[in-house]
This record gives structure tokens, sequence and C-alpha cells, in this order.
């Protein structure tokens, strides 16, 4: 455990050989502990982390473009999504996954790590070379707090105006909304509006309560 990927794993640990592994319900982000009561073996694991998004699961539309932000492709390849186009430095991308997404057909556009992009900056490049109408960004906190900020100022910013964007990730969805936009949920559903680069003016709501 201790890894991303919700599989816990049990090596021989002298050779190093995969013995079996098994599918936990969330991923595990610490490392393992195992005792005995009365004989029978226990094994706990913290799992935790986000759930993979049902968009990622669900059958994607004809026409649909998959691009890997790096490490991105070891979730797709594991959750068996065709990748289309892989973009990063690969730093942390799996090789092997890298191969498998490859051997699919991926395209691979593997930057030097001394670059003046992020990962999602080189995927929304991407995007935009595709002419796409539309991007869902799945994920991308990185585990860390620049790269969660990173991310969000990224995706509102006005050279990406021309594309409807959400971002699914931590259990939330976010739409950018560059003029206006119909958001559809529940009587209790939280909301929020937040304004980027700059001064939202003249903003009006229907449907919305304060809370």
């Amino acid at each position: 455990a201790a890894t991303p990927d919700q599989l816990i794993r049990a090596y021989n640990k002298h050779t190093g050989e995969l013995l079996w592994q098994s599918r936990l319900p969330e991923a595990g982000f610490a490392t393992p502990a195992t005792y005995s009561v009365d004989g029978r073996q226990y094994l706990v694991v913290a799992a935790g982390g986000d759930r993979a998004a049902p968009f990622v699961l669900a059958p994607l539309a004809p026409g649909s473009i998959v691009v890997a932000a790096d490490s991105g492709v070891n979730r797709l390849v594991e959750l068996g999504v065709p990748v289309h186009h892989l973009v990063g430095d690969l730093d942390s991308a799996d090789p092997q996954a890298v191969a498998t997404a490859r051997a699919a057909g991926a395209v691979i556009h593997a930057y030097e790590p001394d670059k003046d992009a992020t990962d999602l900056e080189l995927a929304m490049g991407a995007a935009h070379r595709a002419d796409a109408d539309r991007v869902v960004v799945v994920g991308g906190r990185g585990g860390r707090l620049d790269h969660a900020l990173a991310n969000a100022l990224l995706l509102p910013a006005p050279a990406h105006a021309g594309i409807e964007i959400e971002w699914l990730v931590a259990g939330t969805r976010s739409v950018v909304i560059h003029s206006a936009n119909r958001l559809h949920g529940s009587a209790g559903e939280l909301i929020s509006l937040l304004p980027f680069h700059g001064a939202a003016e003249g903003v009006t709501t229907e449907g919305l309560r304060w809370d």
C-alpha cells in the first residue's frame, strides 16, 4: 500500500517477487500494519484519497480525446481508459504505464524537465491544438498546495475563455464561467462563486439562496 493506485501487495522480502495483490476500496496512503490475535493475522491500512470520478469510468462520448498529464497516465491505464495523448516531462509517470499507452496508440509528447509550463498547461495546450470546445479536467491536486493553486489559477485564465471547462477534483465539480452558464443540482447542495483574474462585475444568479 502507501501508494495512490488502490492496490495492496505482498512481496517476498528476500527476492522482491510479487506474491499477491488485492484492490482496496480507496487508495492507501499509509504503510500497512499487521498483528495477530488467537493465531489469526490481521492487516490494517489507512485508506483514503479521491475516488475515481464517475466521468472517467463512464464510456466516453464519440470523438472524445483523452490527454494524460504526466502521472495521470498511471491512473488511466489502471482504469482501462484509452489514452490518446500523453504530455509532460514524465518524471512521475510509471514507465510501464507509458509503454502500455504507447502500445495502444497514444502519442507521447515528452518535454525536458526544465520547462516553462506545468503539465496541466501542456495538456491544455494539446486541447487547444485539437480545437476542443469542452475540456473536463479530472484530478490535479498533486498532493501539494502549490500544485492545486497553480491549476486553480490556470483553468479560468482568459487564454481559455473559448473553451467550456469543468474540473472534477476532491469530490467537487468546478465550472469556469466567462459569461453565463446553467448549473444543475439539488436543493441543499453547496455552491460557491469565486472571482479569478480581476474584478467580477454584474454577477447575477437565479435559483440560489445565500446561507
